[in-house]
């Protein structure tokens, strides 16, 4: 890859991390709720998707949610399944009496495991990377999907750092939010509404 080909990919990539989109906003509401350390995890969750969606496009699986509708399907409404899932229990919390009581905390690994989730079960993101990362590889050499492994990790760094700025300046709320049980309890209301519209607009996506 040339200079300016890497200066544009590195571009391109940061602003479509800078894009508003489900991953960035999920992150920017984790972090609001819970602190900055849950929002570094699930970024570090959404970025092991990423890894994820990055050696099934090396491996060419990706290619297979293209022509396949069933498994297509299956993906999206497990994510979409999940993200309902998510909306209930922000839901819940938002009814608790946050004055008079504390909810445990979420693990590490739960944070973790919900950015991989948010990220895997979006077949959208395997499609883009089948799109996206190719472009930028060189088919007069061998080794295309060392490359494209490549590309992947160059993206995901760049969307980590991205992620994780988000997550910092987002945190800040969370702060104010300890303070203030009722904005707490509001702002888990919108958090289960806008997690059962990023269902939504998943369980809607089409090939």
């Amino acid at each position: 890859m040339t200079s300016e080909a890497l200066l544009t990919f590195i571009l391109a990539s940061t602003l479509l991390s800078l894009a508003p989109g489900p991953d960035n906003i999920f992150v920017l509401l984790q972090s609001a709720l819970h602190g900055r350390k849950a929002g570094l995890l699930v970024t570090l969750g959404l970025c092991t998707g990423l890894l994820v969606h990055t050696s099934l496009v090396a491996a060419g699986v990706a290619a297979i949610f293209l022509v396949n509708a069933v498994a297509f399907s299956l993906l999206k409404f497990a994510g979409a399944f999940y993200l309902v899932f998510l909306a209930a229990q922000a839901w819940q919390a938002g009814s608790s009496n946050l004055g008079t009581s504390i909810q445990p905390p979420l693990s590490p690994w739960q944070l973790y495991r919900r950015g991989i989730f948010m990220n895997v079960t979006n077949p959208k993101v395997a499609i883009f990377f089948l799109a996206f990362l190719p472009q930028f590889a060189t088919p007069n050499q061998n080794g295309i999907a060392i490359q494209i492994i490549l590309l992947g990790f160059t993206f995901i760094v760049i969307t980590a750092l991205v992620f994780s700025l988000v997550a910092v300046l987002s945190a800040r709320l969370a702060l104010w939010f300890k303070h203030s049980p009722g904005v707490q309890q509001g702002m888990n209301r919108i958090a289960a509404m806008v997690f059962v519209a990023l269902a939504v607009r998943l369980a809607l996506t089409s090939q």
